[in-house]
């Protein structure tokens, strides 16, 4: 590319001030505070305060640009602070949970990391080695081994774009919400509906969100757990 759409190229100024990470910083700080659909290249480039065509030196276009976002994400996972020398547990655990830091630490994540789930930047497929790694070293199968990797990854993301009450900024807004959700399921015919009824603060309870991932990551370790228990007893008969 020759110049910008009044046909001026960016000056070395703009170039030599502005760095891909620079871009990539401002890009997901952008896209944590308005979502992924509001960004632009246009939009961008006026909050860094140069052309366009200034941001096209390091990205050919907005598609280029999220897969850039979707890198920085991944990298954010801290695999270097897994102990190597631990249970396999848990290492997975740690995994697990470092994943989970990102994803709430940036709104955006998890629709990057939908939209980019096949393995491109090297940060995705270091944290993806790491995990095949241990899962094999701990004497799952290639399969299975997989299929777990993979669903660690979904369950970050489903506890993230579950957490109760994550729709809602307004706090009296969504304790209202809670209330009538609460009051709806208490007044249920409760000769129809005894656990409902029974369960309905639990249900819509939304006040502790550590509570959702403490539990998710939880049921997930369980179910890996008791499927490694599972297929030792099956090698061994």
């Amino acid at each position: 590319m020759t110049g910008t759409a009044d046909g001026q190229a960016p000056d070395d100024g703009e170039r030599a001030r502005l760095t891909r990470a620079a871009v990539v910083d401002r890009a997901l700080a952008l896209a944590d505070a308005s979502g992924l659909e509001s960004l632009t290249i246009r939009k961008l480039a006026t909050e860094l305060g140069v052309t366009p065509m200034a941001l096209y030196w390091h990205f050919r276009g907005k598609d280029e640009l999220l897969e850039g976002l979707a890198e920085r994400v991944w990298s954010e996972i801290d695999v270097a602070a897994i102990d190597r020398t631990a249970p396999w547990t848990d290492q997975l655990r740690g995994l697990l949970v470092s994943l989970l830091t990102v994803l709430r630490a940036h709104p955006a994540a998890p629709q990057l990391i939908v939209r980019s789930e096949k393995l491109h930047g090297e940060s995705a497929l270091n944290a993806t080695e790491i995990t095949l790694d241990l899962l094999r070293t701990a004497g799952f199968s290639p399969l299975d081994a997989s299929a777990i990797a993979r669903s660690a990854l979904w369950t970050g993301l489903m506890l993230v774009m579950s957490e109760p009450g994550i729709e809602l900024i307004d706090e009296e807004a969504r304790v209202e919400l809670q209330r009538k959700k609460q009051v709806t399921l208490a007044t249920l015919p409760p000769a129809r509906y005894p656990r409902l009824v029974e369960c309905a603060i639990p249900m819509t309870a939304c006040d502790d969100p550590e509570l959702h991932y403490q539990f998710g990551v939880e049921m997930f370790m369980a179910g890996v757990t008791a499927l490694a228990a599972s297929r030792t007893a099956q090698r061994a008969g």
